[in-house]
This record gives C-alpha cells, structure tokens and sequence, in this order.
C-alpha cells in the first residue's frame, strides 16, 4: 500500500480530520491497529455531586440554541461536562493545550486533562465522527 504521510511534511491535527482515508489506512502510518469494538468503560459506585444540576441545565439550554458549529458544541455541550469532570476529580481542565510530539503530531487539542497515569484528549466535532475519530486517534 503506498505511503499516506510524506516524511518531510509538517501535519497538525486538523490535517489528519482532512485527509480522505479510513483511519485503519491512516493509524496503520503509526504502525497501530484499528479495530472497531463496544468499549466498556469502568463505573464508579461513588456518588458524583452535581450531574442533576449540569443534566437540568443542558436540557434547559438545549432549546434555546443552535448547535449548527463546533464552538456551540464546545460551549453548550462539551466544556460544561468537562468542567463537572474537572472538579469531581481534582484535575486542571486545559483549553487549546499546544502539543507537538513530531512533525506528524502536532497542534491544539480543544481540551485536556492529565492524572498521574492517565489522559483524556476531547476533540468537539461537527458531525463526521469517522474523520473526527482518526483525529483523536493520532492524538492518543
């Protein structure tokens, strides 16, 4: 299979959601396997303050905005959930965050944040999940 990615080009993260090919072709440039599964997260037992409240306040909004872009997305959607997450884990929630690992992985994640021996990356996407995946995928 011919090569995606040129060695000597620069791509950002937006490159990878622009590019035609199937994220198996593009991840398999990182030498990673694609395989498409449910994932089943961990639960928690404990009791998480606040989710009524942000529940109540999303639906509450909901009618009242168009969520037609991806900075009302961010905003009415992602940032408020992320921000419950923040403060129910004692973690800093980083907007923008600037990342550079090579001339292949670089750029803005819209959101970020770190644990001791974790990360979650969360890109707000439009409505092509498929692109919007391969984007995340290369930002892992």
């Amino acid at each position: 299979m011919p090569k995606i990615l040129q060695p000597e080009a620069n791509y950002t993260f937006r490159s990878f959601f622009e590019l035609p090919n199937d994220p198996d072709e593009i991840l398999g440039e990182f030498e990673y396997d694609y395989t498409q599964a449910r994932l089943a997260l961990p639960k928690t037992r404990k009791p998480l303050s606040g989710l009524e409240d942000l529940q109540a306040q999303i639906e509450a909004t909901l009618p009242y905005v168009q969520l037609t872009s991806k900075a009302a997305k961010r905003e009415v959607l992602v940032a408020p959930v992320l921000l419950r997450v923040a403060t129910l884990c004692h973690r800093v929630l980083r907007f923008e965050y600037p990342l550079k690992v090579s001339n292949w992985l670089q750029g803005n994640l819209d959101y970020l944040i770190r644990a001791e021996q974790q990360i979650v990356v969360v890109e707000a996407k439009l409505d092509d999940l498929t692109h919007g995946f391969t984007q995340l995928a290369i930002s892992n």
